[in-house]
């Protein structure tokens, strides 16, 4: 069997000057490579051999001064008639202007400088005679591409509507397997809610709630439907507490009550695990408790390490404690309900999901008259931060309560502009 190298037929070079010594020094510098050479003492020479070898020619190597026919307009013309040859121009330093002409009108693919280093001309030969054959191999596997392509939509003519009837069954399966696993969702809440007393209803109502919510928030459907299943499965830790522990007000409990209340995030998490569908719903339900400070519970987790949904989760699931009386041991009025939350934020609640529940977000008077929301060009040395520094992800860049120096100030200006974005600092002035 013969090697496919030993078979491939040798490159084809063309060398065109109207020097002779040039033309010699060419064809010994190539003769080692294995090249076949062939050379053209004018313009008008060198356009007849291409005529004659009829596309054999891969490369041509052009000088720029000859006589009537320059290098400019011979290569304009190769390129026009031979689009396919590479084309490189031979030229003196001070042949600027009708370098840019030839590369403008004889597209070339590189120039080389006289007097040239043998080996820069060795290595820009074999390069582009690379380049040509990999443009070669990519117009050929896009023909072949085109061709699979057609004989593809050929082939799935013939199958659509088997396809399509096919579709919409599975369709209709799928359908129906959602519904029966939303209905097993809400069999599991349901579990939770039949111990009655202050649970009754309180997973179906912060979970319509804690929906409406994120999809205020602008979170994607995905997003909103994994708080929503959070919501409706978020007390399902508490199956096995007891009903007297479950009954009274998590600020009326002794350390050994509420150590034993605490852990129902966490055992809330593992009865999913086996679920991977539920995989970030069970991650909602651990994070529910934490607070945005980091003393919440079980992990300490704080600020936007916090996920979004358990962030959304505590404002809408204490709101509803509050208002039916399993959180303070007593039932506040909706407002006064608010008013708690309101107080809390940026403590206990995420600041940004407590807007958005008090229906603030995006007015003005949502910032507090002891906040200044400021560009970095405004920051003064001395100023605290009130609200933790983000970039455009949503990473914590400074915490809040960091009090800004110059150098920092300085690397917050940097920053925005490497990472070409806008940071919205707000800041408590400096204390007099």
């Amino acid at each position: 069997m013969t090697d496919a190298a030993e078979t491939e037929k040798p490159a084809t070079l063309l060398c065109v000057d109207d020097e002779a010594n040039i033309l010699s020094a060419l064809k010994r510098l190539f003769r080692p490579t294995g090249y076949r050479i062939l050379t053209a003492g004018s313009g008008a020479e060198g356009l007849r051999l291409l005529e004659e070898e009829a596309g054999n020619i891969d490369l041509v190597i052009s000088d720029m001064r000859m006589p009537e026919m320059d290098g400019t307009r011979f290569l304009s013309q190769v390129r026009q008639s031979w689009p396919d040859v590479i084309r490189i121009l031979l030229t003196g330093f001070a042949e600027i202007d009708a370098t840019v002409a030839a590369i403008n009108e004889g597209q070339i693919y590189r120039y080389i400088a006289k007097p040239w280093n043998d080996s820069d001309v060795l290595l820009t030969v074999r390069d582009a005679l690379a380049h040509r054959a990999l443009s070669k191999e990519k117009a050929r596997l896009e023909a072949l591409t085109r061709q699979q392509n057609e004989e593809l939509r050929n082939l799935n003519t013939s199958l659509e509507e088997k396809v399509q009837a096919r579709t919409q069954e599975l369709r209709q399966l799928n359908e129906q397997l959602k519904r029966n696993f939303f209905t097993s969702i809400q069999v599991f809440s349901n579990l939770t809610e039949l111990r009655e007393g202050y649970l009754a209803g309180h997973s179906s109502r912060v979970a319509a709630f804690a929906r409406k919510l994120a999809n205020d928030m602008g979170l994607s459907e995905k997003d909103s439907q994994d708080v929503f299943l959070a919501a409706l499965l978020h007390d399902i830790g508490k199956i096995g507490l007891p009903d007297d522990l479950l009954n009274k007000p998590v600020n009326q409990m002794n350390g050994e009550e509420f150590g034993r209340w605490r852990r129902h995030p966490i055992k809330g998490e593992q009865a999913l695990m086996a679920l991977e569908e539920l995989r970030d719903v069970a991650g909602i339900i651990r994070a529910h408790h934490e607070r945005f400070d980091g003393e919440g519970y079980p992990d300490g987790l704080s600020g936007l390490t916090i996920p979004l949904g358990a962030r959304i989760l505590a404002v809408v699931n204490e709101f509803d404690g509050l208002v039916h009386g399993n959180l303070i041991g007593k039932r506040l009025p909706e407002q006064e309900a608010r008013q708690f939350i309101a107080k809390a934020r940026g403590k206990r609640y995420d600041p940004t999901v407590v807007d958005a529940f008090l229906g603030k977000a995006g007015k003005a008077d949502a910032l507090p008259p002891e906040e200044l929301e400021l560009s970095t060009l405004a920051l003064m040395p001395g100023m605290r931060l009130a609200r933790p520094v983000l970039n455009r992800e949503g990473i914590v860049l400074l915490m809040a309560d960091y009090v800004l120096s110059e150098n920092l100030i300085l690397q917050l200006r940097d920053f925005e502009k490497t990472d070409g974005t806008h940071l919205t600092i707000y800041v408590r002035p400096p204390k007099p």
